[in-house]
């Protein structure tokens, strides 16, 4: 799976401002940006994003997903924006 699959999946299932994607077809890292996660605790937004990739995950299409997830606020403060 490339870079490009991957975050066009992400963002099928989950409305995103902003995806970074970094791995090597099997082992990612995802920086993701959703005002989805606004009000959820971080175990709840991995839990959204690996909802995204449904059976991906057990049939080990993705292996291994690092997820960082900010809301738009806390992406701008982050930014210091």
């Amino acid at each position: 799976m490339t870079a490009d699959e991957l975050k066009s999946i992400i963002a099928a299932g989950l409305a995103c401002d902003h995806i970074e994607l970094e791995g090597d077809g099997r082992h990612w890292a995802a920086l993701i940006v959703s005002p989805e996660f606004e009000g959820k605790r971080p175990i709840q937004r991995h839990q959204r994003v690996y909802a995204t990739l449904g059976e991906r995950m057990k049939t080990d299409e993705v292996h291994a997903l690092s997820i960082r997830a900010f809301t738009p606020t806390e992406w701008a403060a982050a930014q210091g924006n």
